[in-house]
């Protein structure tokens, strides 16, 4: 006679964190690729940045935890894309320039999607 209505997955307070820090870590590793792209452009500016950024990546590729060694993959990728862009050979400039570009679209697109799914996670809490 009187159902009960069942929300349907309705998401846990530990996940709707998690997405709400991804969606701002995401989005922030996306704007930190296009300053450190336009850093790249400056020679010595472009190699000392470059060097910090790959230091830091191999720090976080010796982190426990999977979430930290896949941000530990991007970070030293773009500091070594960025060190190579200085070296000099004619070819790699550009292509990590777009590379680089290409990783920070990436990343803004997950950072957007992670927040949208945490905006709709948040309606179904509280309706």
């Amino acid at each position: 006679m009187f159902e009960v209505q069942k929300k349907d997955d309705v998401p846990t307070t530990t996940s709707l964190s998690k997405l709400g820090v991804s969606a701002v870590g995401y989005s922030a590793a996306g704007i930190f690729l296009i300053v450190l792209n336009a850093v790249a452009s400056l020679s010595v500016p472009g190699l000392i940045v470059g060097g910090i950024v790959l230091l830091l990546g191999l720090g976080s590729l010796a982190s426990k935890d999977p979430a930290d060694k896949k941000a530990g993959v991007i970070i030293t990728s773009a500091g070594t894309l960025t060190i190579l862009s200085k070296i000099g050979i004619p070819f790699i400039t550009p292509v990590s320039g777009a590379l680089l570009g290409i990783g920070a679209i990436g990343l803004l697109g997950m950072g957007i999607w992670n927040g949208i799914k945490f905006l709709i996670g948040l309606r179904k809490r509280n309706s």
